[in-house]
């Protein structure tokens, strides 16, 4: 795995940009324990969590640590995104693994990127020898085949336009439309599922133009926790979504 070296301070990046980090939960107790210590060496931003319905003791955790979370009131990952975009005080978002599949001193190269004007910055596990160790076949294939489909059809470049890990502008998912239900509700029933936003986001962007860049990341083990992916029904909805897209342009 690669190895990356902090040279910013907490006050450096405060001072550089107003940032919120966006942590989803949903029983990441083990993940937290490991991964908050490092990420409050790095940041000093807003840190806002959003929880999915935690049973493990995660809103204890962070309670007794004095982090500012809400319970969703919807299930599902975007569901949980678009409800916490009204408690975000930062013009940037990142949001961020609490699992360990985000490299929290990755924090700094991300507004750094941002700085130089762009609407998106993804932090892609393809990209200049970067790895995902959480990776398999399977994920691996489909990860490929979904940037590899958004490319071609709307002209951008993505080497990875699946992850979460990303920052954006917080006016972002609000000017792509991400914070109206009607754009994920026929994927949603057709397949039965609940989707995240992201690879719609990297759609949306692609499909108007906006700017947006990438910087390398390697993807760690996850720490914890179950892995909540569900291969087939989010395949074929963020499949159906992207051609959607396309449809509509």
């Amino acid at each position: 795995m690669l190895r990356y070296l902090c040279r910013s301070t907490p006050e450096d990046i405060a001072a550089r940009m107003n940032v919120t980090l966006l942590i989803p939960t949903l029983n990441e107790l083990e993940g937290l324990k490991v991964i908050m210590p490092r990420v409050e060496k790095i940041f000093s931003g807003q840190i806002l969590f959003v929880d999915g319905g935690s049973t493990d003791g995660t809103l204890k955790f962070l309670a007794d640590g004095g982090y500012q979370y809400i319970v969703q009131k919807k299930l599902g990952l975007q569901n949980g995104l678009r409800e916490a975009m009204s408690s975000v005080t930062g013009d940037v978002v990142i949001t961020f693994s609490p699992d360990n599949n985000s490299i929290p001193e990755l924090i700094p190269d991300l507004i750094k990127k941002m700085e130089e004007g762009y609407d998106m910055v993804i932090v892609s596990r393809y990209k200049d020898g970067a790895i995902s160790e959480d990776d398999d076949l399977l994920t691996a294939f489909g990860n490929w085949f979904f940037t590899k489909t958004i490319n071609l059809l709307f002209g951008s470049t993505y080497t990875d336009a699946m992850v979460m890990y990303r920052a954006f502008k917080a006016d972002l998912p609000h000017r792509l439309g991400l914070d109206r239900q009607e754009s994920y509700g026929l994927e949603e029933r057709l397949f039965h599922t609940r989707i995240s936003w992201d690879p719609l986001m990297s759609v949306r962007c692609a499909k108007q133009k906006f700017m947006v860049g990438e910087i390398a990341g390697d993807e760690p083990r996850r720490t914890g926790g179950k892995r909540k992916l569900q291969i087939v029904k989010w395949g074929c909805a963020y499949y159906f979504s992207i051609w959607k897209e396309y449809i509509r342009r």
